[in-house]
Formats: C-alpha cells, structure tokens, sequence
C-alpha cells in the first residue's frame, strides 16, 4: 500500500493468506502444492492481488494437506520450496513472506529453509508461550542442519486483549526473554481483523480506520524501517 513489492507465498493448507487476498485457491488450481510434489517453477502460480499492483500471491489450496506425506520419499523435500524460491526471478520484489500452517511439519521446515529471517506472531495467551518455545527448537535444528543463515528477527504481539491481566503478564515476558526482537507496535484484540476474510480481504481495506488495522499499519512501518539502510547503519 506504500510502495514496497511484496510477494507472499501461502504455504498452509488452509489458505487464510490467499482468501484474505481474494486469490482463487479451490482444489486443482494451480498453486505452491504444485511447486513442492510435482517440481512447477514458482512463477507459474504466482498471480496479482486485484486492487494491490505491487502484490502477488503464490495461493495454498487443500491439496496442500496431503503434501506432508506426499514430500517424504522425495529428493532433498526440506529444501524443495528453497530451490523454488532461488530459480524464481525477485529482482523485482523488497519482499517475501511466507505464510506458514500452525505446525511443525515438513511444510514449515521448507519455509525455514528457503527463508533467512523469522518473523513470528505471538497470541498474548499462555498457550502461545508453549508454543514458541517449541518453534524456536525447531528453528535451532534447522539452522544447525539446512540453514546456517536462519535468524529469528522480529516478534509481534497480536490478539492483545488490555482488559485481562495474563495479556499484558505475556507481553511483559516475551519482552523481557527477546527484548530486540519484538516489535513496539502491539495488534489488539479486534473483530474487524476476525471479520475481514469474510469478505474476501484483510483489515487493511476492510476497514482502514479500525484499531487493528492502525496497530498493523505500524507494526509494518516498523519493520520497513528496520530494514532500511539508515536503520542497518
């Protein structure tokens, strides 16, 4: 919305990211499934978003679910979405981000092995602490194995709810353990962000002015900046 070439890739079965950018992701279209079993080059599944000219999307459809199995006996299947990724032509992108499913299978390994930086979203409740320390396991294995240039480099606090006290008791502890790392803007609990895939987008057009969107507005503005020239100087 402000300049930047982004191209995201959906890499959970569940397609949230390709129906949030109303990209058709029903069985049998061509999608990222695709370019991990059958080997297709990345960019004959990568599609505009309409409305954004400096965003594409390589969808997710259903078919991505059975691809955990489907990966196992295949040639080097950690690294099949990196190769993908290396071959495709982004000279014309500032950014990738790679959406990945809520697990820690074969899927997410090959988002950390194509990827140099993690950027993890965390849910201001308890369970969500459980959660990331098993993901940064994850990450160490990768790194230590497929991925020497893996860092985690910025953490979101999302799903903010000011009324509880846990919320804030989570935030304060994430800060305190990656204090570097997580980003000053925080995303509050907000139905319009629930709200917005139901109609075919995300907060951002949906209802620009709502708290969610303002707080992700931000949380962007601030990672741009931290990868600017100016910032890494």
């Amino acid at each position: 919305m402000h300049g930047s070439r982004v191209l995201v890739v959906d890499l959970d079965p569940q397609g949230n990211a390709s129906t949030a950018l109303d990209v058709e992701h029903r069985s049998g279209v061509s999608s990222i499934y695709n370019v991990l079993v059958d080997g297709m080059p990345l960019g004959n599944v990568v599609r505009p978003v309409q409305g954004f000219p400096l965003l594409r999307c390589a969808p997710a459809t259903i078919d991505l679910a059975g691809a955990e199995i489907e990966l196992v006996p295949l040639v080097a299947r950690e690294s099949r979405l990196s190769r993908a990724v290396a071959e495709y032509d982004a000279s014309s992108l500032d950014y990738i981000f790679i959406d990945c499913p809520p697990s820690l299978g074969l899927l997410t390994v090959n988002a950390l092995v194509a990827a140099p930086e993690v950027l993890i979203p965390i849910q201001c409740e308890y369970y969500a602490l459980e959660g990331l320390e098993q993901l940064l396991r994850t990450v160490e294995l990768v790194k230590s194995h497929l991925n020497p240039n893996l860092t985690v480099s910025t953490i979101l606090l999302t799903m903010f709810d000011s009324r509880t006290r846990l919320a804030s008791q989570v935030a304060e502890e994430v800060r305190t353990h990656f204090s570097g790392l997580v980003l000053n803007s925080v995303i509050p609990r907000s139905v319009r962000v629930s709200e917005a895939p139901s109609y075919g987008q995300s907060v951002m057009t949906y209802d620009p002015g709502s708290s969610g969107a303002v707080a992700y507005l931000e949380a962007a503005r601030e990672i741009a900046f931290r990868n600017s020239p100016v910032a890494k100087a």
